[in-house]
């Protein structure tokens, strides 16, 4: 039996193709460019039917049958694989990347790593210098360093630059340095003046850094071994599953132009299995991921899991999973978190204009400040005119 991650995998690999299950008697699967003809294919249910559009049926592929993942086998079918345009596509014997415009991400996506253009980063006056945008991943380590300063932990302070990830800033030179795998964040530390900074990539790295480097002067990451291990299993537990839920699910149910029912079923499985072992976790643990202390792992898994079932993230993908129905202590806890002072400031650093509220750059607890203040009055002055 192939592993739930080996059919990820292979998803992946087909992911950019449109699929479609079709009746292996139909011998016409397209008509003119872009306007594929009416052909019958076999739905969920096993039941084959007339449409003039592709559907893909996650429960009919003979992978997943194969695999006893998905339940007994149905009708005999055939999987092909269709382009964009309708056209059934043949995969070449060597891949190669052709440069196309067909969707917002086109232009950042490409097979090759490294600096794409020269662009030294900024550097502030603290010894902790932030890059990065508030996105899920970027979120956790200006939310961790907020909760330090909270904590009294002054040596927290930081300058945070905006990586803008649209705009291609990562592939800047002295970013690239910083990160190799050109992702947001990315973490220099200066505090060793005699030395070269300790470069920090990876979102989990850092906040493991961080909470490292102050340990003692804080209650996020235990000290006792059996304790400490259970909230590095739940940061890594975030680590490996997020991409299902960002590059799985996000991608198809929200991003895609096209919508494919066969990804869309796959990774609403896998994101719905995801939250139900949030869910039976917290009936074990109560108020937080590793009990009653607040951690590394919450601050990891809040800004993916807890925006998602309150619905933050991928337009109306709370109401389409059902989160408040089945997943009650996920919300409940997401919305504990969501209510901390230093978690909401954590998340409205290095906000792009047009990705919510926020400031583009922080470099002293002022700026934040500031930006919550003004909020505030003009939030007074809203309920005045009303």
């Amino acid at each position: 039996m192939m592993g739930l991650s080996s059919a990820a995998a292979a998803l992946r690999a087909i992911s950019a193709l449109s699929l479609a299950v079709v009746v292996a008697a139909s011998s016409s699967t397209s008509g003119a460019m872009g306007t594929p003809s009416p052909t019958f294919i076999v739905g969920s249910s096993g039941r084959a039917s007339r449409t003039k559009s592709f559907r893909s049926s996650w429960n009919c592929s003979p992978f997943f049958r194969s695999s006893g993942l998905l339940g007994p086998p149905r009708n005999r079918i055939a999987l092909r694989h269709f382009s964009h345009n309708g056209d059934e596509y043949v995969p070449p014997k060597v891949w190669k990347w052709e440069s196309k415009d067909d969707n917002k991400f086109a232009s950042v996506n490409r097979p090759t790593a490294g600096p794409r253009y020269d662009k030294e980063l900024p550097r502030g006056e603290h010894p902790l210098q932030v890059y990065s945008m508030a996105t899920p991943n970027g979120q956790k380590v200006t939310i961790l360093l907020e909760e330090l300063l909270a904590a009294g932990v002054k040596e927290a302070e930081y300058d945070a630059w905006m990586i803008h990830i649209m705009e291609q800033d990562q592939f800047g030179s002295g970013f690239v340095r910083a990160n190799p795998n050109s992702k947001i964040p990315a973490l220099l530390d200066y505090a060793d003046k005699d030395k070269d900074p300790i470069r920090v990539f990876e979102s989990g790295s850092i906040l493991l850094y961080l909470a490292e480097k102050f340990q003692g002067q804080h209650p996020f990451l235990p000290t006792e071994l059996k304790e400490r291990t259970e909230v590095l299993n739940w940061l890594f537990w975030q680590m490996g599953s997020a991409p299902y839920l960002g590059g799985g699910f996000g991608h198809f149910y929200h991003y895609a132009e096209v919508k494919q029912e066969y990804p869309i079923n796959r990774f609403t499985m896998e994101t719905k299995r995801q939250l139900s072992v949030l869910e039976n976790q917290l009936k074990e643990t109560g108020a937080y991921i590793c009990g009653e202390q607040y951690t590394i792992a919450d601050m990891a898994i809040a800004p993916w899991y807890g925006n998602l079932v309150l619905g933050g993230l991928y337009g109306e993908s709370a109401t389409f999973l059902n989160v408040q129905e089945e997943y009650p202590l996920v919300v409940e806890w997401a919305k504990k978190i969501f209510d901390r002072p230093a978690f909401i400031r954590g998340r409205a650093v290095n906000r792009a204009k047009g990705w919510g509220p926020g400031i583009e750059e922080r470099h002293s607890a002022k700026d934040l400040d500031n930006f919550f203040e003004k909020e505030k009055e003009e939030e007074s002055n809203n309920k005045s005119e009303k």
